[in-house]
Formats: structure tokens, sequence, C-alpha cells
């Protein structure tokens, strides 16, 4: 956790200007490069990466950008800056794709609930039209209502962020450090790596199941779980194949 690399930095220089640009442009900003559900009518192909410069407030911009500087750099000093890149991206879309098949898995169980009542498709879409227009919704009789609120949120809620990708980094820190120790503002004694990032996968997976969040509302758990398998994968297939004679200059 030393020097900052070149290509941390220019990702860190290209997530504040999208963040200061969306600050300025407003919710247009959102609707054309947050992660929006495949079905919502917001959704673009390449919304799959620009989500992952998109932050919703300082805060959640200013820990992932430090936790890039901090566990990015000496990742990058270890794969070299093409394959550090390639990790980065493809840690991210994995978190999208992750994100969005829990999504589609919330939405058709709404939307099977709905159809087991006697609800035409043609129902159901202006039924969550109507929601998704005015942010309310009335419960019909017979439908659980977790499961509807689930299905509406899966649709109408977009996804921004870094954390996938930055999920990924932490997992292939700590497979490259594992005994590096951790000193966290909420944590009084240091934590060592390998003990660390897996409690916080864990933490999310329970999140994600419960829908009980440690952390606040608006997280997307499973975004988080997306990134650090794929990190996983990933750094698993390279320390397999000795990454470190085959580096991507």
């Amino acid at each position: 956790m030393g020097r900052i690399t070149e290509t941390v930095k220019a990702l860190l220089i290209v997530n504040v200007i999208f963040f200061i640009g969306s600050q300025l442009i407003g919710d247009v900003a959102y609707e054309y490069f947050a992660l929006w559900f495949i079905k919502n009518t917001n959704f673009q192909v390449w919304q799959i990466v620009t989500h992952m410069f998109m932050h919703g407030d300082f805060m959640h911009i200013l820990f992932n950008m430090y936790a890039l500087w901090a566990f990015g750099s000496p990742i990058e000093q270890m794969l070299g800056q093409k394959r550090f890149l390639f990790f980065y991206f493809s840690a991210g879309i994995g978190a999208a794709l992750l994100h969005t098949l829990v999504n589609l898995y919330a939405y058709q169980k709404g939307f099977n609930g709905l159809a087991e009542l006697g609800w035409t498709p043609v129902e159901i879409s202006n039924y969550i039209q109507e929601a998704y227009a005015t942010n309310k919704f009335r419960i019909p009789e017979g439908m659980d209502q977790d499961t509807l609120r689930s299905m509406l949120q899966s649709y109408a809620n977009p996804a921004v962020g870094a954390s996938g990708a930055i999920y990924g980094i932490l997992v292939a820190f700590g497979m490259m450090f594992p005994n590096v120790e951790l000193f966290l503002l909420f944590v009084p004694v240091p934590i060592k790596a390998k003990y660390f990032i897996p409690v916080l996968i864990g933490i999310d997976l329970f999140s994600g199941f419960t829908g009980y969040s440690l952390f606040g509302g608006s997280i997307a758990h499973f975004a988080h779980v997306g990134g650090a398998l794929f990190g996983f994968i990933m750094m698993y297939y390279w320390k397999r194949n000795q990454f470190n004679n085959n580096r991507w200059y």
C-alpha cells in the first residue's frame, strides 16, 4: 500500500470525472450510465461497464477510491498494467452479471405470483409501470408483500459504483498477501487480510439472502459477491498457471 500505480491513477481520475459530471448533470447522467434492470426501458448495454464509474454520493466514491488505491496498486504491481485492467473490468462486469441474475429471479418470482392470481402479462406490465411511475404500489389480495416489493425494486432501482471491481481486487489482495494486517477505522485491532476479506464477503452473503444489511440500505450485496467470485476465479487460475512468468505489459 505504497505509491499509486499508473492504471490505478487513471481509474481514479476517470471515476472522479464521472462523479463530478453526474453531480452537475443530475438524473440524466444516472439514466444513461447507471445499470438498470434489463427489462427496464432505461437499460442500455453499455451500462454494464459505465455503472462502474458512477457513484451515489461523496462517501460512496470516497470509500471505493480509497480501496482502489490501497489494494489496487500492489495488485497492479504484481499483475502488470494490461492484466490488471482486464482483471478490474472482468470483476466489475461479473458483479453486474450476478446482480442482474438475482434481480431476474426476484422479478420472475413476483411476475409468476401475479400470474397465479389470474393476471395477464399485459395487466402485470401495466401494474409495474404504474408502480414505477408513481413510486407507490397496491398489494393484491393473496400476494406476498415481500415478493412483490422485491420484484418492483429489481425493476426500478439502478446499480452504481465500482464496488464489484473493488471486491475482486480485495480477493486478489487476500490471495496474494494473506498475512498483511489491515487497520480498520471501526475495528480497534489489526486483522489479517486472509481473515478480514472472507468475513466481509460473508456479511454480504448474509445481507443478500436475509435482506438485513449491517451497513445500511441501497447496497447491491450480490454485486459485491459477484465481483469477489470472478476475482477469485481469475486469481486462482493465474496462480496455478504461474502468472508472474507471463505478465501482460
